[in-house]
């Protein structure tokens, strides 16, 4: 191993450490590269290279333009982030958003209501396939966790959608099964959303909600099956290939 080897690596361990020592909290954003090139008196390559390392870690998720975000233990510990599918998340949103939309419907608040229409109008001039990773979306979702006046409840809601956009696995499903929808459903479900809570109907509002998470499940399972037959005629194709009788 090369001494720059070993150099960006003992950068890596040491922010690693930092990670879990809550120094750097989840959710936080790491230092600029210049900056932690001054801590730690190397250079910025070398950070950026550590930085690679905590990535593929899955300690940190890199958003280009705007740095690297910590992920933390809670994601990674156990393997945990490995193991879980994007059938297994979306299920806990379901179960989860559900009934937390139903107690925003009872519990929002006039400010909080006008600031949900305004997200709702952002996802509706929003010009994107997947608007998990626009920000609006996740705002919509987390204006109605954070109107059940419930901090628990909450946080539980915002540590799902980490999983979401920083597991490269649960990201990429989530993009194959956005490319595939309505664009024009997807944003009439979020004003159905948002009407049932504006008229104070938790009834509607957790049906809504479920049925908007239904649609989305369709979708994983439609383009979970089409893998399925992608990979079998692939394999089909091979064996065919290498037991071919040519002359």
């Amino acid at each position: 191993m090369s001494s720059k080897e070993r150099l960006y690596i003992t950068i890596f361990k040491k922010i690693s450490a930092l990670i879990r020592e809550g120094e750097f909290p989840v959710g936080s954003r790491l230092p600029t590269e210049r900056e932690l090139a001054e801590r730690y008196g190397v250079s910025r390559p070398t950070i950026r290279e550590a930085i690679i390392a905590l990535a593929a870690k899955e300690e940190v998720s890199v958003k280009g333009g705007s740095g690297a975000y910590v992920l933390g233990n809670n994601l990674i510990n156990d393997n945990f982030g490995r193991e879980i599918s994007a059938f297994e998340l979306l299920e806990a949103r379901v179960l989860l958003e559900g009934e937390a939309v139903a107690l925003a419907a009872r519990m929002i608040k006039q400010d909080e209501l006008e600031e949900l229409e305004k997200a709702l109008r952002k996802i509706e001039l929003e010009d994107v396939i997947d608007t998990s990773s626009s920000g609006a979306d996740r705002q919509f979702h987390t204006l109605i966790a954070q109107a059940t006046h419930n901090r628990v409840i909450a946080k539980q809601i915002s540590f799902l959608w980490d999983i979401q956009e920083n597991l490269s696995h649960i990201s990429k499903a989530r993009q194959a099964v956005c490319a595939e929808e309505d664009k024009h459903a997807r944003i009439a479900d979020h004003v159905a959303i948002y009407d049932a809570i504006a008229a104070g109907d938790a009834k509607s509002a957790r049906n809504t909600m479920r049925s908007h998470f239904s649609e989305l499940l369709e979708a994983m399972h439609a383009e979970s099956e089409k893998e399925a037959v992608d990979a079998a005629k692939l394999k089909v194709s091979n064996m065919r290939k290498r037991f071919a009788i040519t002359s």
